[in-house]
């Protein structure tokens, strides 16, 4: 807001000297001073600060043409170096009353509005702008309903002046006093509240009558407004009597705080808190919003609940690791020897390690892989989590992820809730300290959603390389690299992870461990461990290899070695007691097989082994369990009936369905097996699996029931000293099967000799122990007849090369009742 000559203020003879001077400065041309977010009117007296060196040079212009420049606003406001298209034409001839140099180099200057001018022409110059005007006269002729028009408005200013407090009353009376109609409109609009367009507008209106009329109505509008504001704040007065009495109170807490320096406390912590934004370094967003928090803080009352969550939102800010990365060990040698130091087997795991480090070092900086580990409880996917920091030299973090549902587990809760907090991903970071850790969530696929979200759709953001870099935590409300961190997942089971989030991970199977695997685990592992724990690591103790074979087959059944643990933990508390009870006595303890009976008391399981003659009807199958490789065998009974086909011993749809198979296969054999064309229609079978209790399922024991069902049928046995596995076709085609190396070892275990496979699994022979293979015969097959040919006691080896010349019962060798035909 300017200032305004008065009519009656200064000397007449000075006005029309100014006047003259102003016109006759140099012939029209003038210095332009543009003009940001003001409009200056005629009469107006106001104080300018100038910067920009145009506008510098045109007031330097301006002092030797008689102090006089042309002053017009811009079109846009934002502008520094505006164009001829970008100022208006219409502005204010105006001299100037008073110019200071500042020390840094801008201007304030006091200006004094004339008279309207137009711009008709932006003359050449590089300095600054010169321009052409021309001198718009102002002349009324008085009549009675100007005179009208005049009186209104000043009425209206004086009711003005009382609603708009800022309007200073000394300003309503000289407002009063003004005579002429074009003055009195420049004066008021000046004190309204408008914007550039309608001060320019109002400026541009070159009648005196028209430019009141606007005038008025505009005041009128704005005194309407300030009333409705004015009978607002009334009634807000009446609601906010609360506010202002805990505001009141307030201060007083504040006062006490002061005397009892509680105050000082808190403008400690503050400076504490811009010392450590000034020290960390922290990106540029996230330093800008620190700092904004920071403003508001100390702006608060130290005692608020909204300053404890100002405070706790900084110090999550300034806690996580920003920038800052350990520096990574990469020597892919010694990688190795820590890995191999910590695991027994695991090969894969450790091959894929030992594989990025070996392309770190050569291409540098890169993407940290995200591995997921899939296998059963106890194979040591979260121990191996550990090793690998370990071996990379990196800091390790580790959450568990089992039973979260909540999205907000995973992305951190909104600040406006009430104990907000960032997700797990920001808190283990900050855990960790440093931004590049091998970072675990374990139980990746025991997450479940509901009404509250879903997490794992959450994680595919933080697992996915391109679009972790900028990951958002919803509490923290910036974008955080994770891009540098080793992401490790652990889960038992595939099928509980979402297909989306499953491609985005490098799925690495682990296996449950072999028998021999769980030897060398104890043996290296286990038991210097639990003698340790248990004080014994000066006794001499020996664990026997029969010994720990039979705590491995007989008190424990798992795929990993938790119960195994557990197992010689108990054996060395009772060593332990006995070591106490002999005092100074000197002991030597063997731990074989007697002795572990002794200390863990009646074998709990027991393993499956073959049967000690060949019997009809009575086939050993090959399964694989969580548990590792089993011995199966399935029974086969044929009585008196009418075709009648009935399964037992809680099998699955899918091991029933091979059983359907092997009997359509059997049904189309019969000519060449001896069997009558009807023969089905007159008998009644029944498949059996013991172990009722255990539930059974998967097509691997197709080609056992097959035999199972044909020895029942012809009355001839089964070698008792061959074991199977294979799924069955309806056309007698033996199909390739999983769990190979389980189910081989199981077998050797069992006492078997010869193992019948698919061909197909040949592939699956290298990863074989050697061991396993010396001492097993393994018969590769591609249909029922080698199946038959090798399973069952065949006088002629080549029955199957020309079935359809011979009838089977007339060449088996016949060791039990006669078949029913």
């Amino acid at each position: 807001m300017g200032f305004f000559k008065d009519d009656e203020s200064g000397d007449e003879t000075d006005e029309i000297e100014e006047t003259a001077e102003v016109e006759a400065a140099s012939d029209g041309v003038h210095p332009l001073l543009p003009l940001r977010d003001i409009v200056v009117f005629p009469h107006m007296v106001v104080p300018l600060f100038v910067g920009r060196e145009k506008s510098v040079h045109a007031l330097e212009d301006a002092m030797t043409r008689g102090r006089v420049l042309m002053l017009a606003a811009q079109r846009d406001a934002k502008s520094d170096d505006p164009g001829p298209d970008d100022i208006f034409e219409l502005g204010t001839l105006a001299s100037v009353v008073q110019l200071v140099k500042l020390p840094d180099g801008t201007v304030k200057v006091l200006v004094e509005g004339k008279g309207r001018g137009r711009i008709v022409e932006y003359l050449e110059s590089d300095e600054r702008f010169l321009v052409r005007v021309e001198r718009i006269e102002e002349r009324t002729d008085p009549t009675v309903e100007l005179e009208a028009l005049v009186r209104s408005v000043k009425t209206t200013f004086e009711q003005y002046a009382k609603v708009n407090k800022k309007v200073p009353p000394e300003m309503a009376a000289s407002v009063g006093s003004i005579d002429g109609a074009e003055r009195l409109a420049d004066t008021v609009v000046a004190h309204l509240n408008l914007n550039v367009e309608d001060k320019q507008r109002i400026l541009e209106i070159l009648e005196a009558p028209a430019r009141l009329e606007e005038v008025l109505s505009l005041m009128q509008g704005e005194i309407d407004v300030l009333q409705v504001e004015g009978r607002i704040r009334s009634r807000v007065k009446k609601q906010m009597e609360r506010s202002q009495k805990e505001y009141y109170l307030n201060e007083q807490m504040r006062a006490i705080q002061k005397e009892l320096g509680d105050r000082d406390e808190f403008k400690n912590e503050v400076q504490e808190l811009e010392e450590r934004i000034a020290e960390l370094g922290l990106p540029e967003h996230a330093e800008e919003k620190s700092r904004k928090e920071l403003k508001k803080l100390k702006m608060m009352s130290p005692m608020s609940a909204e300053a404890t969550v100002v405070r706790n939102y900084i110090d999550w800010i300034l806690s996580l690791p920003w920038g800052s990365h350990k520096d990574e060990v990469i020597d892919v040698e010694r990688a190795g020897e820590i890995l191999d130091e910590d695991h027994y087997g695991l090969e894969k795991p450790k091959e894929r390690v030992l594989e990025y480090l070996a392309v770190r070092e050569l291409v540098g900086e890169m993407k940290g892989p995200i591995l997921c580990f899939v296998g059963p409880p106890g194979v040591g996917k979260t121990s191996l989590g550990r090793s690998i920091a370990r071996a990379t030299g990196r800091d390790f973090v580790r959450v568990s992820l089992g039973g979260v549902r909540d999205e907000a587990e995973i992305r951190g809760h909104r600040r406006t809730y009430i104990g907000a907090m960032p997700g797990k991903i920001i808190q283990g970071l900050k855990k960790a300290g440093s931004g590049n850790p091998v970072f675990l969530l374990d139980e990746i696929d025991k997450m479940s959603s509901d009404f509250r979200g879903d997490p794992a759709s959450a994680m595919l953001e933080v697992l996915d390389p391109e679009q972790n870099k900028a990951f958002d935590d919803h509490y923290l409300d910036l974008e955080y690299d994770l891009s540098k961190i080793l992401f490790l997942t652990t889960a038992n089971n595939l099928a509980g992870i979402p297909r989306p989030l499953q491609d985005r991970m490098e799925i690495i199977h682990i296996p449950g461990y072999i028998e021999e695997e769980k030897l060398q685990i104890a043996r290296s592992f286990l038991i210097p461990k639990q003698l340790e724990e248990n004080g014994l690591a000066g006794v001499d103790i020996e664990f026997t290899e029969q010994g720990i074979l039979e705590v491995v087959r007989r008190f424990t059944k798992e795929a990993g070695v938790r119960s195994l643990e557990r197992e010689i933990g108990s054996i060395c508390r009772k060593v332990a007691r006995e070591v106490v009870k002999a005092g100074d006595q000197k002991l030597h303890i063997k731990v074989g097989p007697k002795q572990v009976r002794k200390y863990l008391g009646v074998p709990r399981y027991q393993f499956g082994k073959r049967e000690e003659r060949d019997q009809v009807g009575i086939a050993t199958g090959l399964a694989f369990t969580e548990y590792g490789g089993e011995l199966l065998t399935i029974e086969a009974l044929v009585t008196a009936g009418k075709g009648r086909i009935q399964v037992s011993g809680h099998l699955g749809d899918i091991m029933k369905e091979s059983a359907q198979a092997a009997m359509s296969y059997v049904r189309r054999r019969a000519k060449q097996l001896g069997l009558a064309r009807d023969f089905y229609q007159k008998v009644d079978l029944h498949v059996h699996v013991p172990e009722g209790g255990v539930p059974k399922d998967g097509p691997s024991a197709g080609i056992t029931m097959a035999v199972a069902l044909t020895s029942a049928l012809t009355g001839l046995p089964v070698r008792s000293n061959i074991g199977m596995t294979g799924e069955i076709t309806l056309r007698g085609r033996v199909l390739p099967i999983g769990g190979l190396k389980e189910k081989l070892i199981a077998a050797l275990r069992g006492g078997v000799e010869k193992v019948l496979i698919p061909k197909e699994n040949e592939r699956d022979l290298k990863e074989i122990p050697a061991r396993v293979k010396r001492r097993l015969e393994i018969v590769l097959v591609e249909n029922m007849d080698e199946v038959l040919q090798h399973a069952l006691a065949l006088q002629d080896p080549g029955l199957f090369d020309h079935p359809s010349e011979y009838a089977l019962a007339e060449i088996f060798e016949v060791t039990a009742e006669t078949p029913v035909n």
